[in-house]
């Protein structure tokens, strides 16, 4: 039975990377709240700005993949439905069009609520969701997908969800934002090693492909115990209640994670893919309401 054209752009959308772009909002929002400046319509306009933004870079890197011929019938990975056919080029670059200028008109209240500074974050997070496999030179080619995934999905996101709130700037927002950007590398780190072998093949050099296996495993490994490791930092540092230690219980949940990446390739890394993704859920979670406690 052929998918109904819903499922088909759920399927393009790729709900199972939507906690990367949820986390951020909430732990920016959990700190807005704890320094009595909560602001629900702007948490709101928040979070849906980054699902959409988020939305739209996976049709984007859909789009340019397929164009690329990094997407072929060997993919390992869950199904690109420009890839499989299910809907055309053109169809996939109106609809990466479509999101983000959503994206765009929720961004609007933002800029009205907290100015050009947002005006700034907003427009270089659509710019660089599209330059991630478009343009060119691709970040995510040449082995600089890394980096982005860190700064936009760290301390921007959290740093901005917290500034249109409080119409302040937090230090510490800025470094707490380093935890769901580590989160978000390692989410990248699975993606890129599974793809590993045809990624070396189709000359998208990824850090994961300049380095090798091993150093992917020890990417992933660091990546998880530095955002693990940060709130104790962030308790010396700034103060912050103790009880945000809890977010380190995340860390012999990843176990199973851990092994499996430093065990496995290929097809079965998609599974440990999405075990990534719920950890950074997990730590999100324990570490907003262990700052509120």
């Amino acid at each position: 039975m052929a998918p109904s054209r819903l499922h088909i752009w759920l399927l393009a959308a790729r709900p199972k990377t939507l906690p990367a772009a949820v986390a951020p909002v909430l732990i920016g929002t959990a700190i807005a709240y704890a320094d009595d400046g909560f602001h629900w319509l702007s948490a709101l306009a928040a979070a849906l700005g980054a699902v959409f933004i988020q939305i739209g870079t996976n049709l984007a890197n859909d789009y340019y993949d397929f164009k690329k011929g990094i997407d072929t019938k060997e993919r390992l990975g869950p199904m690109r439905v420009t890839q499989a056919g299910l809907v055309s080029p053109a169809q996939t670059r109106a609809a990466t069009i479509i999101v983000f200028a959503v994206a765009f008109l929720i961004g609007i209240y933002l800029v009205y609520r907290g100015g050009w500074p947002i005006v700034a974050i907003g427009l270089l997070s659509i710019l660089f969701g599209i330059l991630y496999t478009g343009g060119p030179y691709p970040l995510g080619y040449n082995g600089l997908g890394d980096i982005f995934v860190l700064i936009f999905f760290g301390p921007v996101a959290v740093a901005g969800t917290h500034y249109v709130q409080t119409l302040t700037l937090s230090p510490a927002a800025l470094a707490a934002g380093l935890a769901p950007g580590l989160f978000s590398v390692a989410i990248l780190t699975v993606n890129n090693l599974r793809d590993l072998d045809n990624d070396r093949a189709a000359g998208k050099r990824t850090l994961q492909v300049r380095f090798g296996r091993r150093f992917a495993v020890a990417e992933y490994v660091t990546v998880l115990l530095a955002a693990c490791s940060l709130p104790i930092v962030l308790t010396l540092v700034f103060g912050v209640s103790q009880w945000v230690l809890l977010s380190a219980l995340t860390l012999p949940i990843a176990v199973p994670a851990i092994k499996a990446v430093a065990t496995i390739s290929g097809r079965e890394l998609n599974n440990t893919l999405a075990a990534t993704g719920r950890l950074l859920l997990i730590y999100s979670v324990l570490f907003a309401g262990g700052w509120l406690l």
